[in-house]
């Protein structure tokens, strides 16, 4: 049987593969994304099958891990208008703090709890927009966790806390991350965040809860990529001067 299920695995991909190839200069995006949702899927499936050993490398990490916790998008009713248009920094947060509490809410208790972090946010006098350090006061103050910003992270930085179950909040260029994640809209937001939760070094990628996307549970980026969009929001408080903020990450810590 999974002898059968193997070969249906790699002629699906193949075919998959070659339409892609052939077709995507002229296909619409929509269709371009669903080919990329259906090679994702069996990929999930193919490890899901037959799923290669963990194995620790000379540096005492393993090769691949993932925490697995609930998405939060930023849109739980797909209402873009504000505050859910910049919703991205509470989304990311929230991903780690029901990690923590090992919590599964639904989408009603993930919207209400996005609006009140908004309210004490708004209470801090911060806008729409936050940087690392005004998401660390509300980790402290509101979330009630002590939280730690790395600075110029590494790959293996990001897979030590990984390895440990330690979820990692990125703050990034959208428009760096649209080059491997088509499902953003306008070429993808100039600031944004998202959390990573595992790693593989199989096939060099992190995998994300990319809260900007309803495809966005357990994304795969790239490792170059991932590091190359980390940028704090800038201190110009301009978006389009992302590249100029800092490269930092967040890690909260029960």
């Amino acid at each position: 049987m999974l002898k059968k299920i193997g070969l249906l695995i790699i002629l699906t991909s193949i075919a998959v593969i070659f339409i892609y190839q052939s077709k995507s200069k002229v296909l619409p995006l929509k269709i371009i994304n669903k080919i990329e949702e259906v090679k994702t899927s069996v990929e999930d499936i193919k490890e899901t099958v037959a799923p290669k050993p963990t194995q620790i490398l000379e540096n005492g990490l393993p090769n691949k891990h993932l925490i697995k916790t609930s998405f939060v998008p930023q849109s739980p009713e797909q209402n873009w208008d504000q505050p859910w248009q910049d919703a991205c920094e509470e989304a990311a947060l929230l991903t780690v703090n029901y990690f923590y509490k090992n919590q599964d809410p639904n989408l009603e208790t993930m919207r209400d709890d996005i609006l009140k972090m908004i309210d004490f946010e708004n209470s801090q006098a911060f806008t729409h927009d936050m940087n690392l350090d005004q998401m660390s006061l509300v980790v402290k103050k509101y979330l009630g966790f002590d939280s730690q910003i790395i600075e110029n992270p590494t790959i293996d930085d990001i897979k030590k806390y990984i390895s440990q179950d330690i979820p990692i909040v990125v703050p990034a260029n959208g428009k760096t991350l649209f080059k491997e994640n088509k499902h953003f809209t306008n070429g993808g937001p100039y600031y944004h965040n998202l959390t990573i939760l595992g790693y593989d070094d199989s096939k060099n990628q992190f995998i994300v809860h990319d809260v900007g996307t309803k495809s966005g549970a357990y994304f795969k980026y790239s490792y170059s990529l991932l590091i190359e969009s980390i940028h704090d929001f800038p201190i110009t408080k301009n978006k389009e001067d992302i590249n100029t903020g800092s490269k930092k990450v967040l890690i909260l810590l029960k």
